[in-house]
């Protein structure tokens, strides 16, 4: 299982990204995407979309099962990854970088401060 320690992550095994502009690319960690199995479908909520931190954005269909996307921060989507509508296995296949799902600007930083670390995030998932 890989897990870049530069991300942050949440509990509900998403990984963020600070893009240092404002924004934060959000995708599913390796493990999510191994437990999930092959997906064959991601679903994600337009650009535009605004949320609080945890509603849903999106959806990611495998074989066997749907699984929701939970905003990890309150935002604006502000970018949706186009490419998962063709080949939505690149989550499988390259969770932290082409696999990536949206990209949001952030409504307040400070709420990265709650994420996990990618040794919380390791310890929870042992």
């Amino acid at each position: 299982m890989k897990l870049p320690e530069e991300l942050k992550y949440t509990e509900e095994h998403e990984w963020i990204r600070d893009n240092g502009d404002g924004t934060i690319t959000v995708g599913i960690t390796d493990f999510a995407q191994g437990e999930l199995g092959d997906i064959v479908f991601v679903e994600l909520e337009p650009e535009g979309s605004e949320f609080d931190k945890d509603e849903v954005l999106g959806t990611v269909e495998a074989v066997k099962t749907v699984s929701e996307l939970f905003s990890p921060v309150s935002g604006e989507i502000v970018e949706v990854n186009e490419s998962l509508e063709d080949d939505p296995e690149l989550v499988n296949t390259d969770p932290y970088g082409k696999g990536w799902m949206v990209k949001i600007k952030l409504s307040d930083a400070s709420e990265l401060d709650s994420l996990m670390t990618a040794e919380a995030y390791k310890e929870m998932v042992a």
